[in-house]
């Protein structure tokens, strides 16, 4: 089983930046073919997600400006960021990897270890392992972790999905806590979340840009389908198990815990997971009535927008799970301890995107 534990790492701080632009999902009806007993309203209702952050920019535009307020705010000097990872679906290009751009925009040391992680859903608790394992196996003392996704063509009749990057600073601490985590895989699904064209499987044709129907929509090759009902069973069946197996395996009472972050899937399902769990629903905040399912910058979103105020000033013990695309799954469980929350920053398109790295 993956069962993974690190000692003498802590999470220091948490910053996340979104597009300015605010799109409506009451506004859908001109573009989306509702019918008359499923209108906008009830997508709403049935989803959590009223409105999302669309834009042009990329997840490493996005992700930089998350990682300069939160290096600020830290008072972090850049020359002591000794490794940067980068977690999304949506890398700048297909090679170089992304982290080796935001290397030299984010002005990094020259020295700092740099990796993409192709991840979505589960990503930001891959990427924490990934900081935390380098922090504790090594002479590395200062990390950066950048998470999320975004298209430079939106999809914006899609209702479900907005555009997120976040940053997480994990560092060494003689006398942290640690992080405890639970991951798994199921390959046997992996055709459930999905983009089908584009990678070195099928690469693009003329047939790329065909749509045909899926899921109840029209779509076409390049664009991700989804399996809706197994992704739902999917996800209220995993992330409940897989928290209750964390807490057996390191023997705590999961039930003890300040607040437990799920992956803004949709509110339908989370509300499942929560009464799985049998967890008080004002230890469960969500952020997906303002942002929608913004991938792996889900989780560390929430805690900048609905915990800013509520975890600096005393220790705070999260449960975090996320579940999704692949099909995989990760949760871990920590604790804060005036952890920095930066103010969310919204990024206009015109600022948000440096000439320099693109092609």
């Amino acid at each position: 089983m993956a069962f993974l534990e690190f000692k003498n790492v802590k999470i220091s701080g948490v910053a996340a930046a979104v597009p300015e632009r605010i799109f409506s999902n009451t506004e859908l009806r001109q573009g989306m073919d509702f019918s008359s007993d499923y209108t906008p309203e009830a997508f709403i209702n049935s989803t959590g997600v009223k409105e999302r952050r669309l834009g042009n920019l990329t997840a490493s535009d996005l992700g930089y400006f998350a990682a300069e307020k939160l290096i600020y705010d830290l008072g972090w000097q850049k020359q002591d960021v000794e490794a940067l990872i980068f977690v999304s679906q949506m890398a700048d290009y297909f090679l170089p990897a992304t982290a080796c751009i935001l290397q030299d925009r984010l002005g990094l040391q020259k020295d700092c270890y740099a990796m993409d992680i192709a991840m979505g859903c589960s990503g930001w608790v891959y990427g924490l392992n990934s900081a935390a394992s380098l922090i504790s196996a090594n002479n590395i003392h200062k990390v950066l972790l950048i998470a999320g996704d975004a298209k430079r063509r939106a999809h914006y009749d899609d209702p479900l999905f907005g555009h997120a990057a976040t940053a997480t600073a994990i560092e060494y601490d003689e006398n942290g806590s640690g992080l405890k985590f639970h991951f798994g895989t199921d390959g046997s699904g992996f055709d459930a979340i999905i983009i089908p064209d584009g990678g070195a499987r099928n690469q693009i044709t003329e047939k790329s840009f065909h749509f045909d129907e899926n899921d109840g929509k029209l779509v076409h090759r390049l664009q991700p389908r989804m399996k809706g009902m197994d992704v739902f069973a999917f996800g209220i069946t995993t992330a409940p198990k897989s928290i209750k197996m964390l807490g057996e395996r390191f023997k705590f009472d999961y039930l003890d815990y300040d607040y437990y972050l799920f992956h803004q899937a949709n509110m339908k399902m989370n509300n499942q997971i929560v009464k799985k769990l049998k967890l008080s629903p004002e230890k469960v905040p969500s952020c997906m009535f303002h942002f929608g399912n913004t991938s792996s910058a889900s989780i560390p979103l929430t805690i900048v927008t609905e915990l800013s105020n509520l975890v600096y000033s005393k220790p705070t013990k999260f449960i975090c799970c996320g579940f999704g695309v692949g099909l995989s799954w990760g949760t871990v469980a920590f604790e804060t301890n005036s952890l920095i929350v930066s103010e969310l920053v919204e990024v206009s398109d015109e600022n948000g995107i440096n000439n320099k790295y693109v092609v």
